[in-house]
């Protein structure tokens, strides 16, 4: 009981940031019109998949850097908060209409099941942002004193609901009237994101 008032809070930041337009977001909701509701499945696998690498680089870094050199990340905590502030104001500069799907051609050419698994694995996994942003999660919010099997059990509940969400969304996407809300709509969801981004770069330099 005592870890739930952390994990809550990463809980509601995560939700925040995958339902943020983004790269993932993008490439679901490119898969899901040129390709349809299976292949876009697999891709929001794929960028589930893909989180469990950001959540080993987070905890082994946080680990390392705090037992050996405080000072390293003092260091790597400010400039963490300089890119959350970054990407926080940017998020809260978001336009309207930058994921209509109608801006996206149809192609008939159909992808394969492991071609589409590795595309939202790659998307994720090898965006240096999204390292950075758990890393920054995971410094402003969990305590150095939490278990690590805790930790471990937080990135597979990350891994699950990132995978989750984008396999709800594929299935939503299917259907002609969300994908037009989401194109109109989004832009909330990531000034929204912005806010809440912009408070744990504040956090992060007051800790």
């Amino acid at each position: 009981m005592m870890y739930w008032q952390e994990f809550l809070t990463i809980a509601f930041v995560h939700l925040l940031a995958v339902a943020s337009p983004g790269p993932d977001f993008a490439i679901v909701l490119r898969h899901s019109v040129q390709f349809g509701k299976r292949a876009a499945m697999l891709t929001s696998i794929g960028i589930g998949t893909g989180i469990l690498l950001h959540v080993a680089y987070s905890l082994l870094g946080i680990a390392l850097i705090i037992k050996s050199t405080p000072w390293l990340f003092s260091l790597l905590s400010y400039a963490a908060a300089a890119y959350l502030l970054y990407i926080g104001v940017s998020a809260l500069r978001a336009k309207p209409g930058q994921y209509h799907p109608e801006k996206i051609q149809q192609q008939a050419k159909p992808m394969s099941a492991r071609k589409a698994f590795m595309v939202g694995f790659l998307t994720n996994g090898l965006n240096p942002k999204a390292t950075l942003f758990f890393l920054s999660l995971f410094a402003v919010v969990i305590s150095a004193d939490t278990p690590q099997t805790v930790k471990i059990a937080y990135g597979f509940y990350l891994a699950l609901a990132t995978g989750t969400w984008f396999c709800l969304l594929s299935w939503g996407l299917s259907s002609q009237a969300v994908r037009r809300f989401i194109g109109d709509q989004g832009h909330w969801v990531d000034r929204i994101m912005g806010l809440v981004l912009v408070l744990l770069a504040i956090q992060l330099v007051l800790r």
